[in-house]
């Protein structure tokens, strides 16, 4: 009956496999990371940040969009080690307007020195 359900259900478009996580630990490990998401699915992948500027960060990939629904409905908001997790849907359209905003900036500055224009 639940796989009948979710057949039918309609999910809303930015619902995807892929879960963008912030405000983690940066002690937190792999393991502790599949304990914590594995309750809600079956997991194709997690990647933990570990550059500077990615610390605290992970995504998680599920096998199954509904699994990634759920996880996300009930995650939101979990502490971890006295932190509350930010858990979104990865939305690749909004990471490729961020980066075509950096390559406008960079060619505006290239403009500029160009023609010996002052910001």
């Amino acid at each position: 009956m639940a796989a009948m359900r979710r057949s039918t259900a309609r999910l809303p478009p930015e619902v995807n496999r892929v879960l963008y996580v912030r405000n983690l630990p940066f002690k937190i490990t792999s393991e502790e990371m599949y304990d914590i998401f594995g309750k809600y699915g079956a997991i194709r992948q997690i990647r933990l940040g570990n550059t500077p500027e990615t610390r605290g960060t992970a995504y998680v990939v599920y096998e199954d969009i509904f699994d990634a629904k759920n996880a996300v409905d009930h995650l939101s908001g979990f502490n971890v080690a006295g932190r509350y997790l930010i858990v979104l849907f990865h939305q690749q359209s909004k990471l490729l307007k961020k980066t075509d905003t950096q390559k406008k900036k960079e060619e505006m500055e290239k403009a500029r020195e160009a023609y010996g224009l002052a910001e």
